[in-house]
């Protein structure tokens, strides 16, 4: 929002030149100065004087204007005569208008048709009335892009004057003053040296003060600096330069603005290409590896209820061993749940004899149930937290991804798997043997018999009906009991899982779809016009900062462009210029991202930094703009190095700066495409830095393009399916030339007569020979 504001501010806000000063007399010799016009009589230091707005208009007059815009109906003595002089009476402020506040707050509105107030610009100077500095500087500086005037006659600033000066520090966020020291009443010039012998004024270095301040606040901001002006005869020719200045500082700031906003987005675009790409990568694996990893599972489980029934028969009768006594002694502390027991412990009724008697039992097969199905769990490998856990986590992640709010159906098959031993359920027919149970059903139908005393249920009782429970477990129905249960669960789990990935596996074909084309999108369309304002904007920033660069001599040329001489530019020398002018829509936004992908690496050794663009909207008439690159000169490039013997041991050098350059740019994100003798540039120490991103891009945004020169391709260009090892190839190719010693294309390639020819060897990997 604070970007937003401060764009609208310069280009919606009118400039106005804001005169403030020690004195109404200061104020009014420096309008007058600026009009070359006796426009305003010299004002009187003991008077209020009210504020005055000069605007363009093609006829002279004068009004008074409230603070929001409405004419104040008045008779001015300007009305009554013909004037070249402001009247002095309307200017000054009635001591008997004190109380109306719409005559005490009017400002006189003056219109003039005068150069300095054409286009919009207008002149305001400051009120001098009986108000706080921060108010009366308030009133002056709403809603306009100020250029600050301080007048003063002596160099003795009052604390008002103070004051005054550090609030207009405070509300222009500290911006450069122009301060003017204007000559006393009946003089044209100022007397800068004060008489022999004359004492030190005591607030002679508040000026000083102010002037130093500004320069320290200013310059985080931009390079430009507060002025002084001594000699008054040179204050319209240096302030025309500070007004230029402090124009070009508001450019610049919003241009800076608006580029940042502008490369902020487009980092934001590929960072989201990247994710999308990861996504489009990731996901199909996700779901392959949850698939395979549950059938591991779920063969693994399958092999207990199979082929491991004599390990689960040792491990049933090793645990009811371990348990005997935990649970007989649990059964003995047993409190029976809804049957009526006497003072005795005798119960009169078969059915409560029975009801103790199966809970005794079902605690008894809960606590195995509960410790076989753990033992079960935990003899299989596959279900330690390690495994489980991540198949977990995929299959929630791939959930998450979800574009609706159904169930996890995925999740919930896989704990359905999971829980499958823990869900095995131990009766009394399935844990004991058929004669057992029959027994057991015999006795039960002779204790209900009238002739048999009901027994006492005592701690004796419940250990005599836990134990028979234990003895007459059978492993083996037990252990066959577990399997079938664990086959069935796991079938129908199984079956769930497969069922709910197949779902999840289309939802996601369907996504993954509409982020390719969101991502085709983004590629070609988005981040190609974002570019394009980011070089304008970024490009307009350097032309008022640093100006139009001069081109010399052509030093080379190429597919895209032609490369000039620089002597000089932006403090830099020597530089090279490529001039490019993109014929269609599609060229400048190719040039564009180029820029922007070179212009934003950091600066590396090994790669030929990017200094600024301009863009020549005067070329070829002003139809067909050139944008104008400017970057380091160097000495040669790799292939003229070569031509002219460059020795082994510098040529090996040059490559392993090549490969430290290709490495970082790679590190980056970055793919460059196009390495080759030619893009690789020498400086004058025979080092190499790699040059021409004009292919560089970042993997996520490269759209399977085929690009680069023939020989340095690598086959799979062709395929449209690439990735930063074409670089590795192109490198490879390179290293071939310089173990050479010479520039002639391989023996394989110089047999093809034409390019088609040659095209068709490099898709098929023709490969080199000396």
């Amino acid at each position: 929002k604070e970007e937003e504001t401060e764009i609208l501010s310069v280009i919606e806000k009118s400039q106005t030149i804001v005169v403030v000063g020690q004195t109404p007399y200061a104020k009014s010799r420096i309008v007058n100065e600026l009009f070359s016009l006796q426009i305003l009589p010299l004002l009187d230091n003991s008077v209020q004087y009210r504020m005055v707005r000069f605007k363009h208009g093609e006829t002279q007059s004068v009004s008074l204007a409230l603070p929001d815009d409405y004419d104040l109906v008045d008779n001015l003595e300007a009305y009554n005569n013909p004037w070249k002089t402001i009247p002095r009476q309307d200017l000054e402020l009635d001591a008997k208008d004190k109380d109306d506040y719409a005559k005490d707050s009017a400002v006189l509105e003056v219109s003039l048709n005068h150069p300095l107030l054409r286009f919009g610009s207008t002149l305001v100077m400051s009120p001098s009335r009986d108000e706080t500095a921060e108010e009366c500087l308030k009133a002056c500086m709403e809603n306009v892009m100020p250029v600050l005037i301080y007048g003063f006659v002596t160099e003795q600033l009052h604390d008002k004057d103070i004051e005054e000066l550090s609030d207009l520090a405070k509300m222009t966020n500290f911006q450069p003053v122009c301060f003017v020291r204007v000559p006393p009443p009946g003089s044209k010039t100022v007397d800068t040296d004060p008489p022999d012998g004359a004492p030190d004024v005591p607030g002679r270095s508040s000026l000083n003060f102010q002037l130093s301040d500004s320069k320290l606040q200013t310059s985080g901001r931009s390079s430009m600096q507060s002025i002084l002006i001594e000699q008054f005869q040179k204050f319209p020719q240096k302030f025309s330069s500070f007004t230029r200045q402090i124009l070009k500082r508001f450019l610049v700031n919003a241009a800076t603005v608006l580029n940042n906003s502008h490369n902020r987005c487009l980092n934001m675009f590929i960072l989201s290409a990247f994710d999308m790409a990861r996504d489009i990568l990731i996901t199909p694996k996700k779901l392959e590896f949850a698939r395979e990893k549950e059938e591991e599972l779920y063969k693994s489980l399958l092999q207990i209820s199979v082929s491991k029934l004599e390990d689960v028969k040792v491990l049933i009768s090793e645990t009811i061993s371990s348990m005997h006594n935990e649970l007989v002694e649990q059964a003995m502390e047993y409190d029976f749940i809804g049957v009526d027991i006497d003072d005795d412990g005798k119960i009169n009724t078969i059915k409560g004899l029975k009801i103790c008697t199966g809970q005794i039992q079902e605690l008894v097969l809960n606590k195995l149930n509960h410790n076989i199905a753990g033992k079960l769990i935990s003899s299989v490998n596959l279900l330690r937290d390690s495994y489980t856990g991540t198949l977990t986590r995929c299959l929630e992640s791939l959930e998450c991804e979800r574009e609706n709010s159904e169930e996890a159906k995925t999740t919930d098959a896989l704990k359905q798997i999971l829980n499958a031993a823990y869900q095995v359920e131990i009766t009394v027919r399935s844990s004991s043997s058929l004669i057992k149970v029959l027994l057991d059903r015999m006795k039960q139908l002779v204790r209900s018999m009238p002739w048999n005393a009901p027994p006492k249920i005592d701690d004796e009782w419940k250990k005599t009906v836990a134990s028979d429970m234990l003895n007459s477990l059978s492993e083996a129905r037990l252990a066959k009991s577990i399997a079938g249960q664990i086959k069935d669960r796991l079938q129908k789990s199984h079956e769930s899982f497969g069922a709910a990935l197949k779902q999840l596996d289309q939802r996601h074909t369907g996504r993954l779809d509409k982020i390719e084309d969101q991502r085709i999108k983004l590629r070609k369309v988005h981040a190609p016009k974002v570019s394009k304002l980011a070089l304008e904007s970024t490009s307009l920033k350097d032309h008022v900062l640093h100006g139009m660069p001069q081109m010399g001599r052509e030093i080379g040329r190429g597919q895209y462009g032609v490369v000039y001489a620089c002597e000089k530019w932006a403090g830099r020398h020597p530089c090279a210029i490529k001039s490019v002018v993109p014929p269609d829509e599609k060229h400048w936004n190719d040039l564009a991202l180029e820029f922007f992908y070179n212009k934003n690496i950091p600066e590396h050794e090994r790669i030929v930094a990017l200094r600024g663009s301009v863009i020549d909207y005067l070329y070829g008439g002003g139809t067909t703009p050139a944008v104008l690159l400017i970057m380091d000169r160097l000495q040669k490039d790799l292939y003229t190095a070569i031509q002219l013997g460059l020795d082994w041991t510098s040529r090996l050098q040059v490559s392993m700066d090549v490969g430290e350059g290709i490495r970082f740019l790679h590190g980056q994100g970055l793919v460059h495409r196009d390495i080759k003798l030619k893009n690789v540039l020498l400086d004058e120490h025979n080092r190499g830095k790699i040059t021409d991103l004009g292919f560089c891009k970042p993997e996520a945004m490269m759209s399977g393009s085929i690009v680069g020169t023939p020989i340095h391709m690598a086959p799979e260009l062709f395929s449209g399916h690439y990735d930063n090892s074409v670089d590795v190839y192109a490198f490879g190719i390179l290293f071939w030339y310089v173990c050479s010693g010479h520039v002639r294309l391989p023996s394989n390639f110089e047999k093809c007569s034409n390019k088609d020819q040659l095209w068709t060897s490099v898709k098929k990997g023709m490969f080199l020979c000396l």
